[in-house]
């Protein structure tokens, strides 16, 4: 998976890019390696705002796009919490597929066996 870190009023360091890069291993690992992460990181500089930093991610696998956007008092903690979003998505998304998979295969299965019964 090609990772994209990009920053609004907020300054992308190489530690934020390694922290991101360990919180999406897990979405890593179930998706495909063309898929493509895209994270933006921005501070509302209003402090009239509770919760400043705001990170979306977006993610790009075949035939699907999954969003997710966040906001925390914390850069890092609004990370996890669109981490956990995409998670929940990816999984939803590979069940599904894996349900139209075997509903597929059931349907395919039936005509070949009425294809191969004798006629009554």
């Amino acid at each position: 998976m090609r990772i994209e870190v990009k920053g609004r009023n907020y300054p992308v360091t190489e530690e934020m890019r390694d922290c991101v890069a360990r919180r999406f291993r897990k979405v890593d690992a179930q998706v495909s390696e063309f898929a493509e992460l895209e994270i933006e990181l921005s501070e509302a500089r209003n402090p009239a705002i509770a919760e400043p930093f705001q990170a979306s991610a977006t993610l790009r696998l075949k035939g699907v796009t999954l969003r997710s956007h966040d906001a925390s008092r914390d850069m890092k903690h609004a990370i996890h919490l669109i981490e956990e979003e995409l998670t929940r998505q990816v999984k939803r998304q590979n069940v599904k597929k894996r349900h139209r998979r075997d509903a597929r295969r059931t349907v395919q299965a039936r005509r070949a066996d009425a294809g191969a019964a004798p006629p009554a």
